[in-house]
């Protein structure tokens, strides 16, 4: 909808629109200069007073003689405003976007155009490191829920002109502000025009809760698939570089998490540690991670799988059976195990941190010894468990953590049930999973091992110099 010729329609429609006079934190202020009006709408928490004041003083300055020459809103913005963002508007749904954007409206009847000024001031927390990807060397900067200082915190890292950052909105009713982020000369024109036509037709109402609705909505399809489709990160220096190796990055505004397209199973075990630390040590690390991962995902099914054939383990292996009797079946204990540590994970989150010893206590002693005394559990379960426990904040990605937690209860269901048989059948179930999962953008979730490029394989297993390849 366009402004119409009659300016005191105009108003109406504008003040109707956002409500003047029933929310009070919606402003309107009229300027008198040289017997014109100018009206002026802007929201309370977003514009400073003394930037609307400049706003008067420059507009009070003008002579009267100046003031007659002006002929349009333009000249106005050339000739009396120092303001330096501001522009010229006629359509009225981005006059009243604008407005609730935090933006102000300046309106006049000497001109067909809304006058709009950007005085915005975000309220916003320090750029602190994020709690989950600290590292012991490197930057101790992270995102913040403002899009404009994330932004300015990779254009800090890349100072490139072929950097870009799109603007889109999402969200009929939030309408919230995303921006795609890459280097126009190493990002793949395909994936890039992928990202772009997934988002157009995104359909949503609001995205006010977190990034992992926006991309649930871009894969409406694989919302039981556990595997994670988006990396996220808060480091400014991850974003960049994953920008300088040709991958799309996603801001969403009011969302400190940054989401890295397209993502591969491999991409989620990087650290950026790996690369602020010695050759040889980033090297270990990685490595060390990897065979983490398979401790994590195997090591108590295998157990299962042992305490199922004893007759595997003889002569100095006994040890590692059981050897007090216990009521419930081994994979049954693991299976409630997983559920008792998310529990404590969940009691943990919402426990004041006065109390956070008391629950540690609580946890780890009475219910740890009392289980293995009552029978509950046996001693080895208990131990299992706390190196699966212990081992999953090994990697660096919550998502793909729970990923592996839902495929361990697969492998030991079916190994719990069928043995030898059941093993290999939870193995094949979950190999088929990753198989058949695919990236937001249609590529191979196990890429670069499935198709296979060692060259680009190397890189993700090994620590060496990454080289980017120009694509158009």
């Amino acid at each position: 909808m366009k402004l119409t010729s009659d300016f005191k329609t105009n108003l109406e429609t504008l003040r109707k629109e956002l409500n003047v006079g029933k929310t009070f934190d919606i402003l309107e202020r009229i300027i008198d200069v040289h017997n014109t009006k100018f009206y002026c709408y802007y929201m309370d928490g977003f514009v400073k007073d003394t930037n609307m004041e400049y706003v008067r003083r420059d507009m009070y300055n003008l002579k009267a003689d100046d003031f007659k020459a002006i002929t349009s809103a333009n000249d106005l913005i050339e000739k009396a405003l120092s303001s330096i963002e501001a522009s010229t508007d006629t359509d009225l749904d981005n006059i009243i976007k604008a407005v609730l954007s935090g933006q102000s409206i300046m309106l006049c009847e000497k001109f067909p155009e809304a006058i709009v000024l950007d005085y915005r001031t975000y309220p916003s927390r320090g750029v602190d490191e994020p709690d989950k990807e600290k590292v012991l060397r490197g930057s101790h900067d992270g995102f913040v829920e403002t899009i404009v200082f994330n932004t300015a915190l990779i254009r800090r890292r890349i100072r490139d002109p072929k950097l870009v950052f799109e603007m889109h909105s999402i969200g009929s009713i939030s309408q919230t502000d995303i921006a795609i982020g890459y280097l126009d000369s190493t990002v793949d024109r395909k994936t890039l025009n992928k990202v772009r036509e997934l988002i157009e037709n995104v359909d949503l109402k609001s995205l006010t809760l977190g990034d992992e609705s926006f991309i649930e909505s871009l894969c409406p399809k694989d919302k039981f698939n556990p595997f994670p489709k988006a990396r996220y990160t808060e480091r400014p220096d991850v974003a960049a570089s994953e920008i300088i190796e040709g991958k799309i990055v996603i801001l969403i505004d009011n969302t400190p998490s940054v989401l890295i397209l397209p993502s591969s199973i491999f991409d989620f075990i990087q650290s950026i540690d790996d690369y602020y630390l010695p050759f040889l040590t980033g090297n270990y690390l990685k490595l060390l991670r990897f065979a983490v991962l398979f401790v994590n995902m195997f090591l108590t099914p295998v157990y299962v799988l042992l305490t199922d054939n004893p007759q595997w383990l003889t002569g100095k292996l006994s040890f590692l059976l059981p050897k007090a009797p216990y009521i419930l079946p081994i994979f049954l204990q693991f299976i409630l195990a997983e559920f008792a540590i998310d529990g404590l994970k969940l009691a943990s989150l919402n426990t004041p941190n006065t109390l956070g010893t008391s629950l540690s206590i609580i946890g780890g002693l009475i219910l740890g010894d009392y289980t293995v005394q009552t029978g509950w559990f046996t001693p080895q379960t208990i131990l299992y468990m706390s190196i699966v426990a212990l081992s999953s904040f090994v990697q660096t990605s919550i998502e793909l953590g729970f990923a592996l937690k839902f495929c361990r209860i697969i492998l030991l269901f079916f190994t719990g049930l069928f043995s030898t048989w059941g093993f290999i059948l939870g193995i094949v179930i979950n190999l088929i999973l990753l198989v058949t999962t695919k990236t937001i953008t249609g590529e191979k979730y196990l890429y670069p091992l499935i198709p296979f490029n060692w060259n680009a394989l190397k890189h993700v297993i090994f620590r060496c110099r990454k080289e980017v390849n120009s694509k158009k």
